[in-house]
């Protein structure tokens, strides 16, 4: 009788550990999910970042990653007891798995659109603004910000990004040098025409290393980082325009 005690604990200890085994795994899974989640909500924020540079719009057929059913923002509970059941669990993953997949279809599709259209887009990748055109630290953002020449609150219309005198700037796209020199409070200056109505100003240079009507490509040295005009300090003021208006840098650097 006690033989046969201990062999039912046995068997008993036995299916309890591989109950265990499995709800760790089921555990697993959901922390898997969740990542897969994160991938591709990524994902989607790097197609709209490419489709904001390429100016491309999406198509009747391109759903958008994150529209009709999107990706569940319920995070699934990885944290569920061992000895508990994990069947709510099981139902959630389900649920959200078939929607990851519903969203990663359509975002398939909305990927293959794009492809079609960069392609169609080439010269124009070409001469948008998509790179940072020195190494270093943004000191101050754009948009409005307390002046720290007057303290009063201005628009700054570029980024501004520090870094030693001297650092090497590149041209952050394809295109045609249609002024250098000097300008009053920014100092030494080069401004690129990349045609598509669009343009970018580089300001406080120390020095020059391109001439007006020079074509330059994206990463070519056109300048050193200066202290030039009205500045607080070594650094380059970087603007982007569109059609003549200061548009926010920061939406056109990739890297």
């Amino acid at each position: 009788m006690n033989r046969d005690n201990t062999a039912l604990h046995e068997t008993i200890a036995g299916q309890k550990t591989e109950v265990e085994d499995q709800r760790r795994q089921i555990q697993m899974f959901a922390g898997e999910i969740q990542g897969l989640k994160e991938q591709i909500a990524k994902l989607g924020q790097l197609e709209n970042q490419v489709r904001l540079i390429a100016d491309i719009d999406k198509s009747g057929r391109s759903s958008g990653l994150l529209g009709i059913g999107g990706v569940p923002e319920t995070d699934l509970d990885q944290e569920i007891p061992l000895d508990v059941h994990h069947n709510a669990l099981i139902r959630e993953m389900h649920h959200q798995v078939k929607q990851i997949r519903s969203v990663a279809d359509k975002e398939k599709l909305d990927f293959n659109d794009l492809i079609v259209k960069l392609g169609k887009k080439k010269n124009l990748l070409a001469s948008t603004p998509s790179i940072k055109p020195v190494s270093g630290i943004i000191t101050s953002p754009f948009g409005y910000r307390k002046s720290p020449f007057t303290g009063k609150k201005t628009f700054h219309s570029g980024l501004d990004i520090s870094n030693r005198t001297g650092t090497k700037i590149v041209s952050s796209a394809t295109g045609k040098v249609i002024f250098t020199g000097r300008k009053t409070s920014y100092g030494n200056v080069v401004i690129i025409d990349h045609g598509y109505g669009k343009a970018t100003k580089y300001a406080h240079l120390r020095d020059i290393l391109v001439h007006k009507g020079q074509l330059v490509k994206r990463g070519e040295a056109i300048a050193t980082l200066g202290n030039t005009g009205r500045s607080t300090g070594p650094h380059l003021h970087y603007e982007v325009l569109v059609n003549g208006t200061p548009v926010n840098p920061s939406k056109y650097i990739l890297n």
